[in-house]
């Protein structure tokens, strides 16, 4: 078997896109009628915590000690995440009367799969949902004001526009992307 084979099912990858399909699907049904920024987020976050799940193998020294080079398999395994959960919700959302902006699933998606990058490295593969899922569920709740501090802490239902909320995307995309590339998952 190829090694591509190997990993995608020592990391549960084609469950975890079968998962990522219905939860993605799932979501998008309930939310249909009411499509806006805080359903898109929901329904990213849901996506990018089902393939999160899968950041790290069943056993991590296993991993450590592998002859091939991890990092850039860890990198294109957290940026498949996020093209592969902001595609399915661009595609799903086209199924529905509204739409938001694609600029604003690019940014959500790769923010959120950032955190699960974070959370990657920080608790383990198994818990690479934990902090998408965390940020999602305490970020509707904060007061919306113009404050520097409240678009931070909901950048993922800040409009496009918004220079805040696209700088905390990026710098969580790439804090994710560069501790889960060199770290991987921690033991």
């Amino acid at each position: 078997m190829r090694w591509a084979t190997l990993y995608a099912r020592s990391r549960q990858l084609p469950v975890a896109f079968a998962a990522l399909l219905v939860a993605t699907s799932g979501v998008w049904f309930l939310g249909r009628d009411s499509w806006n920024a805080v359903v898109v987020a929901l329904t990213l976050t849901t996506a990018v915590a089902v393939a999160a799940i899968g950041l790290s193998g069943q056993d991590p020294d296993l991993d450590r000690t592998a002859a091939l080079p991890w990092p850039i398999r860890r990198f294109a395994h957290l940026a498949l995440i996020a093209i592969v959960a902001g595609s399915v919700v661009l595609a799903v959302q086209e199924l529905g009367p509204s739409a938001v902006a694609a600029s604003i699933i690019v940014r959500d998606a790769a923010g959120l799969a950032g955190l699960a990058g974070l959370a990657a490295t920080m608790a383990g593969g198994q818990f690479g949902w934990t902090l998408p899922l965390a940020w999602s569920a305490v970020s509707p709740f904060v007061p919306r004001d113009s404050s520097t501090l409240s678009r931070v802490l909901t950048w993922a239902l800040q409009p496009a526009e918004t220079p805040v909320a696209t700088w905390t995307a990026v710098l969580l995309a790439a804090t994710g992307a560069a501790t889960y590339t060199v770290w991987g998952g921690r033991r």
